[in-house]
């Protein structure tokens, strides 16, 4: 059991440690997703009762949900009624979850409650496949019969991923090795679907780049009526390996191979079949297209057991296709195509949270994001395709989908249209759209999350800024009403510690026109009559934005500002603000060049500031943020003395092909911006202080980048320092003192080659 107890005793603590050694505003991982989005209300959060609304699971379609809490010296899944008073029942305790021959309770990773059947599908003994850990031991204990059963008994520990159980509750499903298996519940009798499962023919989930950037993991469907499953089928035999070295676990070294499609070569062969569970038998779909040259993220059962939608992109993605599916007759319908001059973003959120599409209208029509029309909206769109509505029209953004209340017909959804650094939440009638209303407490400016029931009744708001930690309440959404209030545990002199030297957001337009939104960090003791040194902190790229109106307190920025270090971030044109298509899509076939060049403008701009020591300015950054730290060494070593560069990529050639084409073009006919674009060919450029890290088990930014970094250095006769972290992936983290030691080098480096303080 993760015995995190009750938030604020337990996890806050772990935050703070955590805040001292991370990202400002995003975790080091080439998709730098903010600091703000740890994930602290995941299922294994322990609560020893409900005075916080972390770790909250809703029931699939109403709004009652399951936790699992601390009682005693154990733990309970409990289900809540919010309509009675947030009424209890105690589903199961630790007590009926101690396994023949053991003294203990089950180790919980996350569960799923099946209400209608009685069934607690329990996830255990979890290990990572990547990111996350997706591969483990599933048990069923029926809450009913208070009985306890281990799935796929016989196989492998720990094999097992995305246990499902059916609709009709008869059987559960789950990939081990690569294979498809049911098993029925009641007799244990279980059934191998799929039988030519191996590291590079996989059923039922995804190969290293299908997770990393299309955000796939669990690859199988029930259908409706449980008599079929619809699955993903990746062939990655014509995948080159990239072969990371594991020097220090063994006496010999040994190598850990990675399938990894590298840019301008062929991605993995994707299908989909169904099978059928009687038979065994698969039928696959006949998607038009070259298999090796499309993308398949995504596909649903529609509600109608012999209908399935899928989603193809082409493999430049600016192309987007969505097909209906008749498995009856295995007759494929294109019922809506979209296409884009540079490429059209993949609904990230809907894998994570929502897999699949809302359907409306009894299944007759489904929403739709695009932003064809220059801004991101959502659409109504017919089953068949031929008639499709605006719903959100405004010259806004739609940053995402929260949730649907069908019986009144109200959609639910994030929008800042004033504030790109912000987020509320917005209500707009889908049958007779029109102006969205504002939903959000006006007077609480800054950023606005919703967990939303499936019947769109009931959310678990959350609420913070840059100066405000999160405060919590459950509210009635039809009308919005707070039904239950959690105070902040957090002590104040807690809050002003963490924010001592306090957070300001700012807007600089340079002199090409071009503004931009950014945020500053000064010490406490800020004197305007002298000049300070200042740190950049930069991303850059498409997949994230740094500067966001969030409660992210950084420690080590803090202590920094402690020193007299003067600490900004600014989001370039090109990063995924809720600013409108051109503003997001400005680094088409530029990324390397145009990003590095607004952040110069800007740079050049705020170095105005008549307390700023232009002779002391550092830049630093993770991932796509070291790549970008590299390039404006290199290319305009002018602004930057000093450069700290994390798991930069530094040759686009040797990034995946799915992130890299997506922004940058294919080859051969793209070749030259990839060139123009990677920092290794600028080299000449430096003329200040470089610092580069990099953990050689980085199976994200391989290592290469680095070696091939250092050997175009030395080429061109630029000195400059090092660190390999042996073993660690792109998040630097693993092994004792890890992560300690890597802040402790780059305060350091930056203090002996950009000295601190006012003068």
């Amino acid at each position: 059991m993760n015995h995190l107890f009750y938030f604020f005793k337990k996890v806050l603590p772990f935050f703070i440690f955590v805040l001292f050694f991370q990202v400002a505003e995003g975790q080091p991982l080439r998709h730098a997703w903010s600091a703000s989005s740890l994930h602290f209300g995941a299922s294994n959060v322990i609560s020893p009762d409900l005075n916080d609304f972390n770790g909250v699971q809703w029931e699939k379609k109403g709004h009652l949900f399951t936790r699992l809490e601390e009682a005693g010296r154990g733990y309970q899944i409990v289900e809540y009624n919010p309509e009675n008073n947030f009424s209890e029942k105690v589903l199961v305790t630790s007590r009926n979850l101690i396994t023949e021959g053991n003294e203990t309770a089950l180790d919980i990773e996350s569960y799923t409650w099946y209400k209608k059947k009685g069934l607690l599908l329990l996830f255990t003994n979890a290990k990572r496949v990547w990111r996350a850990k997706t591969r483990g031991d599933f048990w069923i204990y029926n809450v009913n019969e208070s009985s306890l059963v281990q799935l796929g008994k016989g196989l492998p520990e720990s094999s097992l991923q995305f246990a499902k159980i059916s609709p009709d509750g008869e059987r559960a499903a789950y990939v081990s090795e690569h294979n498809i298996y049911v098993e029925n519940l009641e007799t244990g009798e279980r059934k191998q679907l799929t039988h030519d499962g191996t590291e590079r023919i996989i059923n039922g989930t995804f190969d290293w780049v299908y997770e990393e950037e299309l955000f796939c993991r669990d690859g199988f469907r029930w259908s409706p009526d449980s008599k079929s499953i619809a699955y993903w089928h990746i062939d990655a035999r014509n995948i080159g390996t990239y072969l990371m070295l594991n020097t220090t676990d063994s006496v010999y070294s040994y190598v850990i191979p990675v399938q990894y499609p590298k840019v301008g070569y062929d991605p993995s062969s994707a299908k989909v079949g169904i099978v059928k569970i009687s038979t065994g038998k698969t039928e696959w779909i006949p998607i038009p297209g070259d298999p090796v040259k499309h993308y398949l993220p995504r596909i649903e059962w529609i509600g109608d057991n012999h209908k399935l939608m899928v989603q193809q992109f082409n493999r430049k993605q600016d192309s987007c296709w969505l097909y209906l599916v008749d498995t009856k007759k295995n007759k494929v319908k294109t019922i809506y195509n979209e296409s884009d001059s540079a490429w059209i973003d993949l609904n990230y959120f809907w894998q994570y949270d929502r897999p699949g599409w809302d359907w409306i209208d009894g299944g007759k029509s489904f929403l739709w994001r695009t932003e064809k029309d220059g801004w991101r909206h959502v659409y109504k769109i017919s089953k068949n395709g031929k008639r499709e509505k605006l719903i959100t029209p405004g010259a806004y953004d739609v940053i995402d989908i929260v949730g649907m209340d069908r019986k009144h017909q109200l959609l639910y959804f994030y929008a800042s249209p004033e504030n790109a650094t912000q987020r509320y939440l917005y209500m707009v009638n889908i049958d007779e759209p029109g102006k969205a209303v504002g939903l959000s407490p006006k007077e609480e400016t800054g950023t606005h999350t919703y967990n939303v029931s499936p019947d769109g009744l009931f959310a678990i708001h959350t609420f913070s800024n840059h100066n405000t930690p999160p405060q919590q309440e459950f509210v009635s959404l039809h009308p919005y009403k707070v039904i239950k209030e959690i105070p902040s545990s957090i002590p104040e002199s807690l809050v002003d510690n963490m924010t001592r030297n306090p957070k300001h957001f700012f807007k600089v337009t340079t002199s090409e026109g071009i503004t931009m939104d950014g945020w500053v960090i000064k010490p406490a003791d800020f004197d305007s009559t002298k000049k300070y040194p200042v740190l950049f902190y930069v991303y850059g790229e498409p997949a994230s934005t740094t500067v966001k109106d969030n409660f992210s307190p950084n420690s080590w920025y803090q202590k920094l500002a402690d020193m007299g270090y003067v600490i900004i971030s600014v989001d370039n044109p090109g990063t995924p603000a809720p600013k409108g298509r051109a503003w997001r899509k400005a680094l088409f076939q530029n990324i390397g060049i145009g990003n590095i060049h607004q952040q110069a403008m800007a740079a050049t701009k705020i170095l105005k500031k008549n307390w700023i020591d232009s002779s002391r300015v550092a830049v630093w950054g993770w991932s796509g943020g070291g790549s970008s730290t590299q390039n404006l060494l290199f290319q305009y070593p002018n602004i930057y003395q000093t450069g700290m560069a994390v798991a930069g990529v530094s040759n686009m050639l040797y990034y995946d092909n799915v992130y890299e084409e997506r922004y940058m073009g294919l080859l051969p006919q793209s070749l030259k911006y990839y060139k123009e674009g990677s920092s290794v060919n600028h080299v000449r450029g430096l003329a200040g202080n470089l610092l580069i890290i990099h953990g050689s088990g980085d199976d994200n930014v391989h290592y290469q980048n680095q070696e091939a970094l250092i050997n175009a250095l030395i080429a061109a006769g630029k000195q400059f320092t090092m660190m390999e972290y042996p073993n660690r992936t792109h998040a630097i983290n693993e092994g004792k003192g890890t992560t300690k030691h890597l802040y402790t080098l780059l305060t350091h480096y930056l203090v002996n080659h950009c000295p601190p303080g006012g003068r």
